[in-house]
Order: structure tokens, then C-alpha cells, then sequence
């Protein structure tokens, strides 16, 4: 089997990197890449839908970026053990009537030896923002390694 370093058991640093290289594939939009993390049998929950296996989520995340558009995320590690990281998050994005929100969230994600993640909890809450208001202004793609991340934000 592949492998997806950085493995387990995590450390502070490895744990910080794979959430930097999570909110990177995250950003990319781009479902193709960003299910290669998962296992086959990967068991998410994201808000109240329970996608299982890579092509489940490939799906959910189709549908996911087809409705949140221009959507821009930062990850930040709160904990990690062994083999699980918890992970808190924001992410803006507008709908096709050009309503901007602010979605924040909580994940906690469990990996197998390989350095694939085979468990995804998510919890996540929508706050309606004026344009004005938005925080994320990056071209979209990869935040740049200067901008701020969720605590030197306030978030």
C-alpha cells in the first residue's frame, strides 16, 4: 500500500503539516486530489450527510463547490494524538445569488499506519457576512504563507 507522509504516530510539527497540506488540497477545489487522502473506505460525517469511500466523497465534494463558490479555507491545528488530529477551521464563500457567509467548524480526523484518513467528523455553522466583511482575499488557490491565519485573524 502507498503511503501519504507524514505518518503516524504525529507529532506537533508533522500534525501541523498535515493540516497545512489538508487546507492546501482543500483549497485547490479540486475533488480528484483531494480524495487521494482518504482510505477506500473512508466514513465522514459533514454537517448532516454521511458520505462513505472515496467515491461518495468525490461526489459530496462536487456538489459542495458547485454551491460554495469562491470559497477560500484556513486549517488550524488545536490538538493531536498518536494517530488523530482535531483541527479548527474557517472558510468564506458566496452562493450563486452572491450571499457571502463565513462557515466555522470543528474536524476531527483519525489515520490508518499509511497516513490515510479513514475517519472525518465535522461540525459546521454558517454566518452570513457583507461582502466588506470578508477576512480571506488571497487569489484563489493556496493561502500564501504570509497571510494570517485563524488566531492572528481573531477567529
Amino acid at each position: 500500500m502507498d503511503s501519504k507522509p507524514p505518518l503516524p504516530p504525529f507529532t506537533a510539527e508533522t500534525a501541523a503539516q498535515k493540516v497545512r497540506m489538508a487546507e492546501d488540497a482543500w483549497n485547490s477545489r479540486d475533488p480528484d486530489r483531494v480524495v487521494q487522502v482518504y482510505t477506500e473506505d473512508s466514513r465522514w460525517r459533514n454537517r448532516a450527510e454521511f458520505p462513505v469511500g472515496r467515491a461518495q466523497i468525490r461526489e459530496f465534494l462536487q456538489r459542495k463547490w458547485a454551491k460554495e463558490l469562491d470559497y477560500r479555507l484556513i486549517k488550524e491545528l488545536w490538538a493531536y494524538t498518536d494517530n488523530r488530529i482535531a483541527v479548527r477551521f474557517a472558510y468564506e464563500w458566496h452562493d450563486d445569488a452572491g450571499n457571502w457567509f463565513r462557515s466555522y467548524g470543528n474536524e476531527n480526523w483519525e489515520f490508518n499506519k499509511y497516513g490515510f484518513m479513514q475517519r472525518r467528523f465535522a461540525s459546521i455553522n454558517d454566518l452570513p457576512i457583507k461582502a466588506d466583511e470578508r477576512l480571506f482575499h488571497w487569489p484563489l488557490g493556496r493561502r500564501p504563507d504570509d497571510h494570517p491565519g485563524l488566531t492572528e485573524l481573531g477567529l
